[in-house]
């Protein structure tokens, strides 16, 4: 009769097999892991980037609102030709009532198209081409919602001027904080200014100074003299918005005594200090300038500090549109 055994296995040869296939479920799980975070990264990096791109194109649309707002609610109601391509636009709607938005698009596009050709750049026409289309669309949107104050706000020529001027001011600086323009004559302003030498001032002023003046013949000169006024306004509401509104002080002081006005600087003002080297052009000897940046509220206190440490100190103070780093404003992108 035949004697029949049960294999005999290798203890150790199991264990190796076990962990072979433990180290291998383990890789596996590593790599599965490790993709899933590359997946992750690759979704998280590319919103990062987008984020200032979505933060400008916001901003834009924002100020492009506002603009049509300042429009709609205190030019064309007041017959405020402003300059512009919004200005023409407005003297083509008193004739023919065609939609102010639609012929804002329209006065655009040949601009929008010879600065493709131009001035180029896929930034500058996204952003440029984005800026006129949702100015124009929102310009004729507005009169759909019910609640507008189509027939603006007041009949007042000096309300309309001023607050039209501080709104529209507003919403050209929201699209140029979103690195866009406005289209129209900014368009025509770069052109000129690029291939030509023209200032950019001189060009805006030259076209805007002819649509006043077209808006004097067919509004009345009294209305293209608040005109006036209006873009004088919005340019420094601009200028506040973009530059900052010359809070700050700088000052240059020539003093016998620098080192004790630079330490009543330092301690009193708890401002910092730059000691520049200068020479006298009559005398040819060498002196030391202090240079220093004030709030516009510490400038007297200033003045007592170096009348009290060299009466016959020399001092010169000048306005700054901002002051960024330590004690003033933080940087921003």
């Amino acid at each position: 009769m035949r004697n029949f055994s049960m294999p005999c296995f290798n203890l150790a040869w199991v264990s190796w097999i076990t962990r072979r296939c433990w180290a291998c479920w383990s890789c596996w799980q590593g790599s599965v892991a490790k993709n899933a975070d590359d997946r992750m990264q690759n979704k998280t990096v590319p919103l990062v980037k987008l984020w200032p791109t979505l933060r400008d194109f916001s901003l834009i649309a924002l100020g492009a609102l506002v603009q049509a707002m300042a429009l709609r609610i205190f030019f064309i109601p007041a017959n405020l030709a402003s300059g512009g391509v919004s200005g023409i636009a407005q003297l083509i709607y008193h004739y023919t009532t065609w939609p102010v938005g639609l012929m804002v698009f329209l006065g655009n596009l040949p601009l929008f198209l010879l600065g493709w050709r131009f001035l180029g750049g896929r930034g500058f026409a996204l952003r440029t081409g984005f800026a006129i289309v949702i100015y124009s669309f929102l310009t004729d949107a507005l009169l759909w919602l019910p609640f507008f104050p189509r027939d603006g706000l007041t009949h007042d020529m000096v309300l309309n001027s001023l607050y039209g001027a501080v709104v529209a001011g507003i919403g050209y600086s929201l699209v140029y904080h979103g690195r866009g323009t406005s289209g129209g004559t900014d368009i025509l302003a770069r052109i000129l200014n690029h291939y030509r030498g023209i200032s950019m001032t001189q060009s805006y002023m030259l076209t805007d100074t002819i649509v006043i003046l077209a808006a004097g013949f067919v509004f009345g000169w009294d209305k293209a003299l608040y005109a006036v006024i209006t873009l004088y306004v919005s340019g420094l509401v601009v200028d506040a918005a973009m530059e900052g509104g010359g809070t700050v002080r700088t000052a240059l002081i020539i003093t016998v005594a620098p080192q004790q006005v630079a330490a009543k600087i330092l301690t009193a003002l708890e401002r910092g200090v730059t000691c520049l080297e200068g020479t006298g052009a009559y005398t040819g000897q060498e002196r030391p300038i202090l240079y220093t940046v004030v709030t516009r509220a510490e400038v007297q206190l200033l003045k007592d500090i170096v009348h009290e440490a060299d009466p016959a100190a020399f001092m010169v103070i000048g306005a700054a549109h901002e002051a960024m780093g330590e004690g003033f404003q933080t940087f921003k992108k």
